[in-house]
C-alpha cells in the first residue's frame, strides 16, 4: 500500500516544509490540486483560499523532496492545451528526476468556467476531450513527432523535447467517478482515484457523496476492470486510489461512534455507512488500521491519499500511530 498527502491552501514556505515533513514521515506521494477557486460541498468556498499555479507548486515540492512521487490530483484538462500540459509535465518529470505522477481529469467546478468565460462543455464532451488529450500527450512524450487529427485537437508534426525521464510516459493517474471517466481510465490510466461524481452537476453534491458507498466503490472498480479488458488491457494492473477528504483520529471507540453519528445526517447515511465511506477515515488508530486493511482487501485499493486540508498534527499522527502499523 502507498500513502500520500494532498497539500493545498499553503504559501510556498509552508508547502516546502509540509512536503519535506511528509517525506520524512514516510508518505511516498505528495500531490496538489488544480483550481482557481477551491469549492467544498454544495458550492461552498473561501474567496481568500490560496490558489497558486499548480505547476510551480509541484516544482517546489520536487525541489524540497528526494524520494516521494510528486504530481497533481488532478489537473483540469480544459485549463490548458494538451501540448502545453505535456511540456509542463515533462519539465516536472525532468526536474524531479523521474518522480512525476501525471494526474489529469475532465474539470468539474462550473464556477471556475463561468467566472473566467472559459468554455464549459457538457460532461460527455469533456470526456472525449480528455481522451484525445491523453492520446496526444502520450505520443508527445515518447515519439519524435506527433501528428494527430481529432475532434478537438490537431497536431501537425508537433515536436516536444526533452522527453519525460519515465518512458514511454510517467504513470498516468485519472481522477473521477462517472462511467465516462472510468471508460477513459480503462484505456489510458495506470492509477484511478475514484471519487463521488462531480463532473455532471458541476459541483460537489452531498447527494452524490452519499451515493459513493462501500458497494458503489467496489462496483466502480469492477466496471473499470471490465472496460480495461475491452481495450485488451489487464484491468488488474490498473491501481485503485482512494482520496480521503476527511480524516478524524479519535481517542476511543465511543468517540468514534459519536463522531460518526454526528456526521452521518449531513451525508444522508447511517453511522456505519459513515465509517465505511470512501470519502472519510474516522476512528481510533487501531480502528483506522483495520479499516485501511479492509479497503485494501475488499476494494483492492493500493493507494490512499489524505487530503481535504489535512492539518500538520493529523498528518504526523497518521504517520506515527496508523501508517507505521500497516
Amino acid at each position: 500500500m502507498e500513502y500520500g498527502v494532498q497539500l493545498a491552501n499553503l504559501d510556498f514556505s509552508q508547502l516546502r516544509d509540509r512536503a519535506q515533513a511528509a517525506e520524512a514521515q514516510g508518505y511516498t506521494v505528495v500531490t496538489v490540486p488544480d483550481h482557481i477557486v477551491m469549492e467544498g460541498p454544495e458550492k461552498s468556498f473561501d474567496p481568500k483560499n490560496l490558489s497558486y499555479d499548480p505547476m510551480i507548486m509541484v516544482a517546489v515540492i520536487a525541489e524540497a523532496t528526494k524520494r516521494a512521487r510528486v504530481g497533481h490530483l488532478v489537473l483540469c484538462n480544459l485549463f490548458r492545451h494538451p501540448v502545453i500540459t505535456a511540456q509542463s509535465l515533462a519539465s516536472l518529470d525532468q526536474l524531479s528526476g523521474g518522480r512525476l505522477v501525471a494526474g489529469l481529469g475532465t474539470g468539474w467546478t462550473e464556477r471556475e468556467f463561468r467566472m473566467t468565460g472559459l468554455p464549459y462543455p457538457d460532461i460527455t464532451t469533456r470526456i472525449r476531450m480528455l481522451d484525445e488529450a491523453l492520446t496526444c500527450m502520450r505520443s508527445l512524450w515518447s515519439k519524435d513527432e506527433t501528428t494527430f487529427a481529432g475532434e478537438f485537437y490537431r497536431l501537425d508534426g508537433c515536436i516536444l523535447f526533452p522527453k519525460t525521464v519515465q518512458q514511454p510516459a510517467p504513470p498516468i493517474l485519472l481522477g473521477g467517478g462517472g462511467k465516462g471517466l472510468l471508460r477513459v481510465a480503462a484505456k489510458h490510466a495506470d492509477v484511478v482515484n475514484i471519487i463521488a461524481d462531480a463532473g455532471t452537476p458541476g459541483y460537489i453534491k452531498l447527494e452524490n457523496v452519499a451515493k459513493l458507498t462501500d458497494d458503489a466503490f467496489t462496483s466502480k472498480v469492477r466496471f473499470l476492470r471490465d472496460e480495461a479488458a475491452r481495450h485488451g488491457r489487464d484491468g488488474a494492473k490498473i491501481r485503485i486510489s482512494n482520496m480521503v477528504f476527511t480524516t478524524i483520529l479519535t481517542d476511543s471507540p465511543a468517540a468514534t461512534r459519536a463522531t460518526a453519528e454526528g456526521m452521518a445526517p449531513m451525508f444522508n447515511t447511517t453511522p456505519e455507512g459513515m465509517l465505511r465511506s470512501p470519502m472519510a477515515l474516522i476512528g481510533t488508530p487501531d480502528e483506522c488500521v483495520a479499516e485501511l486493511r479492509r479497503r485494501a482487501r475488499d476494494w483492492d485499493v493500493s493507494q490512499v491519499i489524505f487530503g481535504g486540508g489535512i492539518d500538520p498534527r493529523t498528518q504526523q499522527r497518521l504517520a506515527d500511530e496508523v501508517l507505521k502499523h500497516l
